[in-house]
């Protein structure tokens, strides 16, 4: 297996990962980078042409983890500011609210394709980006994993990653946020 860039020629195979279906629901991973009211109106193929416009645009965008030719999971990186959505979340907020954002890149989310589960895939996609980024001019790198507690979840609540995913990585727990969710760091710069 091998992780590789998001670019306009890796695009086919990511479009082929996310089938017709956008991963979910017509989302194209554009959720975290739209305002509320932008997406649900961008949903489907207006997210799908953004994402692929991203893809050519040569913007960070994500990874993908590929099996031989074929794309089986993928991870969404780029620095914070790219993300709309984070401005608002209370689970994504710093923990300082004056902290100077500049070089914080943010790991928003996964999707692994459901034959290629429980193989590592997420966490090899989680070291390519923490690599990528760190490439890329990050200082600190963070997301906003889900706490299993050990129980096994829905993949359709594990999109974020887990939290123990992130730890064994090497990232630190910053802050519980609420029940389920953390915010953790990685400092790479």
């Amino acid at each position: 297996m091998r992780v590789v860039e998001l670019t306009e020629q890796t695009w086919p195979a990511q479009e082929r990962l996310f089938g017709p279906r956008g991963a979910v629901q017509g989302c194209w991973c554009m959720f975290f980078r739209l305002a509320g009211a932008d997406f649900r109106q961008n949903s489907g193929e207006a997210n799908r042409q953004a994402a692929q416009d991203l893809a050519r645009s040569g913007e960070p965008v994500g990874l993908l983890a590929m099996d031989g030719d074929v794309a089986v999971g993928w991870v969404a990186v780029a620095p914070r500011s790219d993300y709309q959505r984070l401005t608002r979340s209370v689970v994504a907020a710093p923990p300082d609210p004056g902290e100077d954002l500049t070089g914080v890149w943010s790991v928003t989310c996964f999707f692994i394709h459901r034959t290629a589960r429980r193989r590592g895939v997420g966490a090899e996609l989680l070291d390519g980006a923490v690599r990528y980024a760190t490439k890329h001019g990050a200082r600190i790198v963070e997301a906003y994993p889900v706490d299993t507690k050990g129980a096994r979840a829905s993949s359709g609540d594990l999109y974020h990653g887990t939290l123990s995913m992130f730890l064994d990585a090497g990232f630190m727990l910053v802050e519980r946020r609420g029940v389920r969710r953390a915010l953790v760091r990685k400092s790479v710069g």
